[in-house]
C-alpha cells in the first residue's frame, strides 16, 4: 500500500508575485466553479494553505478558521492581501487564533505565514459568524461574502419594479441568492428559468430559496457556461462590474454580449446598471433597440431586445 502524498491547498488567486502556491495545489475558493469546499475538509486535513484573503471581516475569518481547522500539527498557512482590504488587520485576526505571525510586505500585500497552534482559539465561533444563515429581513438564505448578503440590493429593486412580466424560456446572469429570479418567476407564463453565478455559496444560497420545478441553477461563468445561442426569450441580470476587488466595467459587457448570444430574435434582456457604467455603446452594438425603462436612484435599466 502506497503512502498518499500531503494535500496542499489554494484559496483565490495569489499574485504570484507576492506568494506562489504549492505546485499542484487544490483550489478551495467558493469564487472558482467547480473547486472543492473547505468545509468538507477533514480536521488535519491538510499539510499546508495559501490563501489570497477575502476583504470582508466575516468572511475572512471564516476562510482562515476552516483553513487553520483542517491543517495537520504544525501545518503551514501563508495569507496575503492587499493593505488597504484586510492586509493591515492580519496580523491581528491571526492572533486572536492563538497563532505566532511571521509577517513581510510586498507589492502592497501584507504576507502572514503560521504554523497550526497546539491550541487554536475561537475557530468555531469564526466559522460560526461566517456560515450561511436565514436572514428573516431579507426572508432568505444567505452567506457573507455573497453579494448584498444582508440586504436587497436597490439596483435588483429596482429592476423588479421596472420589468414587464415575463413568458418562455429565460435565464438568470449572476443571479445571486434569487432575488430577480423569484421575483421573474412569479408569472405563470414562464417555461423555464437558469439561474446562474459563480459564487457556490450564492448558489447553494439559490437551491434553498428558489424552490420551483421550472428553475435550474447552475454554479458557473456566465461567459463560458453551456448554453445554446438563441434559445432563450429572454435574460434579466444586474452584473457584477468587480474582478478579484477592482472595478472592470469589461464584465458586465461580457455579459451583455452573452446575453445577445442566447436570446433569440426578438428576445429581450432586462439590465440595471449603476449610472456611470459604460453599457450603452455594448447594447446598441448587439441589440436592435435598448431604451431606458428607468434612471433613479443611481442606477438605469433598459429594456433591450435582439
Amino acid at each position: 500500500m502506497t503512502e498518499q502524498s500531503p494535500l496542499f491547498g489554494v484559496y483565490g488567486a495569489p499574485p504570484r508575485e507576492v506568494i506562489e502556491p504549492v505546485a499542484g495545489a487544490v483550489q478551495f475558493s467558493p469564487l472558482v466553479p467547480g473547486a472543492e469546499r473547505l468545509e468538507d475538509l477533514a480536521e488535519g486535513a491538510l499539510a499546508g494553505i495559501t490563501l489570497l484573503a477575502p476583504p470582508g471581516t466575516v468572511e475572512r475569518r471564516y476562510a482562515m478558521a476552516l483553513s487553520l481547522k483542517a491543517l495537520s500539527p504544525e501545518g503551514r498557512m501563508t495569507i496575503a492581501a492587499p493593505k488597504d482590504k484586510g492586509g493591515s488587520r492580519l496580523r491581528k485576526e491571526l492572533e486572536t487564533f492563538g497563532c505566532t505571525v511571521g509577517e513581510d510586505s510586498r507589492r502592497h500585500h501584507r504576507i502572514c505565514v503560521v504554523r497550526k497552534p497546539a491550541a487554536p482559539q475561537g475557530l468555531g465561533q469564526a466559522i460560526a459568524d461566517g456560515a450561511p444563515r436565514f436572514h428573516e429581513g431579507l426572508n432568505a438564505w444567505t452567506q457573507p461574502g455573497v453579494f448584498s448578503w444582508d440586504r436587497v440590493d436597490p439596483g435588483s429593486a429596482l429592476l423588479a419594479k421596472t420589468m414587464g412580466p415575463l413568458a418562455g424560456k429565460g435565464a438568470d446572469f449572476g443571479a445571486g441568492v434569487g432575488f430577480l429570479s423569484k421575483t421573474a418567476l412569479a408569472s405563470p407564463k414562464f417555461e423555464s428559468l437558469l439561474l446562474i453565478d459563480s459564487d457556490r455559496r450564492a448558489v447553494e444560497a439559490a437551491r434553498r430559496n428558489v424552490e420551483d420545478p421550472r428553475a435550474t441553477i447552475l454554479w458557473g461563468d456566465v461567459r463560458t457556461a453551456v448554453i445554446e445561442s438563441r434559445s432563450l426569450d429572454f435574460v434579466i441580470m444586474n452584473p457584477p462590474f468587480h474582478d478579484g476587488g477592482a472595478e472592470d466595467k469589461q464584465l458586465g459587457q461580457a455579459f451583455i454580449r452573452r446575453a445577445a448570444d442566447v436570446l433569440r430574435r426578438s428576445g429581450t434582456l432586462w439590465l440595471v446598471a449603476n449610472r456611470h457604467l459604460p453599457y450603452e455603446k455594448v447594447l446598441a452594438e448587439v441589440f436592435k433597440t435598448a431604451p431606458s425603462r428607468a434612471d433613479t436612484g443611481g442606477y438605469k435599466v433598459f429594456e433591450a431586445r435582439k
